[in-house]
């Protein structure tokens, strides 16, 4: 069973290394919608996958570092695409959130990108 939970970002950004005269090249900003799926067995006595709570803990580190800021100025994401992110989300959920299957980014209401680790991309 896969379950989820979504949080929501503001954030601003642009991409250093497009090509010259490219749109993303200059700052700009986002509302970015996250989704943290997580897959597992249920557990016969609750019922459920994982607490949604613990999947909300384990985010609460990165949403203050990525919430209202420049991105560019974090620590790994100084080309901050939309899968850069999930791929450094995923960096730094991995070991918090045991059955971490994917990470769900909507840059805009029709763009985004879904990241399921290392080598299942």
């Amino acid at each position: 069973m896969d379950i989820y939970k979504k949080f929501h970002i503001e954030a601003a950004h642009r991409l250093p290394n497009v090509p010259e005269g490219h749109k993303c090249a200059r700052l700009h900003g986002h509302s970015y919608a996250l989704e943290i799926h997580v897959s597992g067995e249920l557990h016969p006595e609750l019922g459920w996958v994982t607490d949604f709570a613990d999947i909300k803990s384990a985010f609460q580190p990165l949403f203050e570092q990525l919430d209202h800021r420049y991105l560019n100025d974090v620590a790994g994401l100084e080309n901050p695409t939309a899968e850069n992110i999930a791929r450094w989300l995923w960096e730094r959920l991995i070991d918090a959130l045991p059955g971490l299957s994917r990470i769900v980014i909507h840059e805009t209401c029709t763009s985004g990108v879904v990241y399921r680790g290392p080598n299942r991309d």
